[in-house]
């Protein structure tokens, strides 16, 4: 992990904006207009999409993929102009939320800047041409980072938007391709002109990790970005997520996979809890059931890791727009706004930030979760807690929480208000989502 990485950012929610498809303008002006609802989501940070030009040799689709990108150092026209995308910063900031944009440092189009004036930046296949080492990237050509020029021109990219555009950090493109040498050598070089920058990095899915390593291709595990990035992606157990969405595996897969994290991470590690992202379907379109939705969606927010929200997903959209045409998301589904930030309140006010968690699959799919704050108490004294119960199915049922050290009582719903009681050991849930604190 980043020595220096705050562990308060584990109670931070981030929302996603691809500007293209994100209203029928498709522009900076539109997003900046629209701050206000977002930021009353309960958002602290903006993740804005590839904000840059796509290349148009090789393209997808009409108007070519965000990340295939031209000039690492411009703005998309397709979006408005540069002084659009500084009013929308400086809206952001004015707001109280900050601003992070996606890096995309492992390819550019085939026709981008750089391509063309510093193609010894470039890998290059045994015949002199260039490409891409992963094969359905068709639409991309492979940096080379052997090249240390290559390493000085994108730290100064990095510098410059840090410095000149106030950007808050960055959000990291399949970082695991790239070195890891060079992503701490970037964090070094921008914390010294903008304090504080937030690094987040796609890392990837264990089987990817191994396919790459198996061909050659130097790939970092999720122990290694921690050398350098704040938050790393959740593809580590995405797949026992998506197992057990499918029927192909048990609750307890899911929630051991989840536990395995506490223990193999450093200290203040950061997951990226999300249930949906642009390359993954949406969430309501994997869950259908309202009520099963309203319960993953408490689950999110109560697992220790910054938060994600895809454009969207607040309004239950279930198509999972195109990346390579105009494809305007659908805003008609069902709000879940008050349930969003009912939660938020909740991770900022009753979960502490500095905990262990840990969670029990019980029958009828029912996930219970505990977060323990890590503090110094007399021996046999537990530090504060807060106990999520989740019935993953939407289903009625009794959970035993004997032998998690709950005592019997009446609690507080904090999601509704609600009274929850625990009698000689068990709680009866009616489907709905509990969170409650001791």
């Amino acid at each position: 992990m980043a020595y220096n990485t705050s562990k308060e950012l584990r109670n931070d929610v981030i929302y996603s904006v691809f500007v293209r498809n994100y209203s029928e303008e498709g522009t900076f002006d539109a997003v900046r207009r629209d701050l206000p609802r977002i930021k009353a989501l309960g958002t602290d940070i903006i993740w804005l999409m590839p904000i840059h030009p796509c290349g148009v040799q090789n393209r997808k689709g009409t108007l070519g993929s965000p990340y295939a990108i031209r000039d690492y150092r411009a703005v998309n026209p397709e979006f408005g102009t540069e002084q659009d995308f500084r009013n929308l910063v400086d809206a952001i900031h004015d707001h109280g939320m900050k601003c992070i944009i996606d890096v995309v440092y492992n390819h550019t189009s085939p026709d981008s800047v750089l391509s063309k004036e510093h193609p010894e930046f470039f890998y290059h296949k045994p015949d002199g041409s260039f490409g891409n080492r992963i094969g359905d990237w068709w639409d991309v050509i492979d940096l080379d980072y052997s090249c240390r020029d290559l390493w000085t021109y994108q730290i100064d990219t990095l510098k410059m938007w840090a410095g000149e555009y106030h950007v808050d950090g960055f959000r990291c493109d399949v970082a695991s391709l790239v070195p890891i040498e060079f992503w701490k050598e970037a964090r070094k070089a921008v914390e010294a002109i903008h304090p504080g920058c937030i690094w987040l990095a796609e890392s990837v899915e264990p089987e990817f990790i191994t396919f790459n390593r198996s061909h050659g291709i130097p790939c970092a595990s999720d122990s290694e970005i921690f050398q350098a990035f704040d938050i790393s992606y959740e593809y580590d157990i995405r797949g026992a997520f998506n197992n057990y969405l499918t029927g192909n595996a048990e609750l307890e897969d899911y929630a051991e996979a989840i536990n395995l994290q506490e223990s193999i991470y450093p200290d203040n590690y950061d997951k990226l809890r999300f249930l949906e992202n642009h390359d993954q379907l949406r969430a309501a379109f994997m869950i259908r059931d309202s009520k099963m939705l309203r319960n993953w969606t408490a689950l999110q927010y109560f697992q220790k890791g910054t938060v994600l929200l895809y454009n969207g997903q607040e309004r239950c959209a279930a198509h999972t727009p195109g990346l390579f045409d105009k494809d305007t998301i659908s805003w008609d589904g069902e709000d879940m706004t008050p349930l969003l930030q009912r939660l938020y309140r909740i991770r900022k006010k009753d979960l502490p930030a500095d905990c262990g968690i840990q969670l029990y699959a019980g029958g009828r799919d029912i996930l219970t979760a505990i977060r323990t704050e890590n503090a110094n108490h007399p021996e046999g004294e537990l530090g504060r807690r807060a106990v999520g119960i989740f019935s993953l199915r939407g289903e009625t049922g009794l959970v035993s929480v004997k032998s998690y050290a709950i005592p019997d009582g009446i609690y507080t719903n904090r999601i509704d208000g609600t009274k929850v009681e625990v009698c000689m050991g068990r709680i009866s849930t009616g489907g709905e989502p509990i969170i409650f604190t001791l």
